[in-house]
């Protein structure tokens, strides 16, 4: 049996958390999930402005946190896809903190391949369409600049990381559940096609990668448990594949079969065809059992071929946006918003912006809600989000929030935030690429050779 815990499900989560887990409970690795595709983009615009950047910068943090458990606990690995848009650059600034910190042999294994930025050229010439997976469309059609396209690789070359003797494995996008199939696969001796065993694992995978979201974060029934303390989830993995999912003892949270199934059906799609680098999966036949206090077996996952493509994140230059919120209060205060608004986009009449999208937050008309104002609406938050192909129509509507302090209705608490910042748009395209047409690559070293 093997004790899998993820310590991190995006990047901003909780930086204590994972530090907090391993001094709570003893496992045998330590998963870190940093990336989404709108986290891709954010870290593609980072490598933008500096080379040496890219990564996720709150690995760092994290890692100097846990030198002291990797000192003390030897049997421990870190698994983590925070090496983002660019794994080396992360390598070496995790060598540092190592180094520093008296870990400098401690051996460090790099995945990469995934960035298929530089040979879109290549892959094009190849017959690669790059279709979106959403439209259809095909990418030569886009007629924008591509400033990045990342590929969803799996866990064998994180296997290979470790079987080199890595104790700490940075990747960039690397799927979410792989990072839990490469350490199960590596240490439990699977081969690459036994797949009910894979699936199982990207099963386990699959609920402990949005970390506490399966042990009580996003709960239905959140006010029944403390959230204040807690516990990040550990699937331990059984050698047929199955898991239990687990928290620390005596951490916060709950982990029930609600909890867990919650978190099972989350984000996949088909339930028949979970789609993975490392295997086609079949959730229909997956049993949730709770076997004790804070323990669910899940066991009967089913496993297919993985698919011949691989999944593509990329992302392209789409204009620049800016959003401007302003606190509006009052009984009337829904109706002084709306003339704001109004006013605003008559003021940028002879500038006008590509797309406007106007909220008003707290009055049943926000991201979510389409619920009539409440009866007793006594303030409103008025969001205005513009964006537009050229930069200096952006930059014109940053301005046309603050006059409205004197020229506006009264009733106005100035800006909810600062003055609105013009910022680079990147948007997303999901696409495929053949799989045969992307290698990844390990290079395992020790700290002091990555510094």
């Amino acid at each position: 049996m093997l004790r899998i815990a993820n310590g991190a499900g995006f990047l901003g989560d909780n930086r204590d958390a994972p530090r907090r887990l391993v001094e709570a409970a003893a496992v045998d690795y330590l998963t870190l999930e940093y990336l989404a595709e709108l986290t891709m983009s954010i870290l593609a615009r980072l490598r933008e402005k500096d080379p040496q950047a890219g990564y996720a910068g709150d690995l760092l943090t994290v890692l100097r946190s846990l030198c002291g458990a990797l000192r003390n606990q030897p049997q421990l690995k870190i698994v983590t896809n925070g090496g983002g848009m660019n794994p080396m650059a992360a390598a070496a600034a995790a060598a540092r903190i190592l180094a520093e910190e008296g870990l400098a042999d401690v051996r460090i294994g790099v995945v990469t391949g995934d960035d298929l930025l530089g040979r879109m050229q290549e892959l094009r010439a190849a017959g690669c369409r790059f279709e979106n997976i959403d439209t259809g469309q095909p990418l030569e059609e886009l007629k924008a600049e591509i400033v990045s396209a990342n590929a969803y690789l799996g866990g064998r070359p994180i296997a290979e990381a470790l079987a080199g003797g890595a104790r700490l494995v940075i990747t960039g996008r690397v799927a979410d559940a792989s990072l839990t199939v490469g350490p199960a696969g590596h240490e439990l001796g699977w081969a690459w096609n036994d797949l009910d065993r894979l699936a199982g694992a990207s099963v386990a995978g699959h609920l402990i990668e949005c970390g506490a979201q399966a042990t009580g974060g996003f709960y239905t029934h959140w006010s029944e448990v403390d959230l204040a303390h807690v516990g990040y989830p550990i699937a331990e993995v059984a050698d047929d594949g199955s898991c239990v999912i687990t928290k620390p003892p005596g951490s916060g949270g709950a982990v029930n079969r609600m909890t867990v199934c919650e978190q099972l059906v989350y984000e996949i799609g088909d339930p028949r065809h979970y789609l993975t680098p490392d295997v086609d999966v079949d959730f229909t036949a997956v049993e949730v059992e709770e076997i004790g206090a804070d323990r669910v077996a899940v066991r009967g996952a089913r496993g297919g071929p993985p698919p011949e493509h691989l999944k593509v994140s990329l992302a392209y230059r789409d204009g620049f946006m800016a959003s401007s919120q302003m606190l509006v209060y009052g009984r009337d205060c829904l109706a002084k918003a709306k003339c704001c608004a109004e006013t605003v986009l008559a003021w940028l009449a002879d500038h006008p912006l590509d797309r406007v999208h106007v909220e008003y937050l707290g009055a049943g008309d926000g991201v979510l809600g389409q619920a009539p104002p409440p009866t007793d609406l006594r303030e409103v938050i008025l969001r205005i989000t513009g964006h537009s192909a050229r930069r200096e129509a952006v930059e014109r509507f940053t301005r046309e929030m603050a006059p409205l302090a004197t020229s506006g209705p009264a009733g106005l608490a100035g800006y909810a935030s600062g003055r609105a910042e013009v910022r680079p748009v990147f948007a997303y395209w999901p696409t495929l690429v053949s799989r045969d047409m992307v290698t990844a690559r390990v290079e395992v070293r020790t700290a002091r050779e990555w510094a």
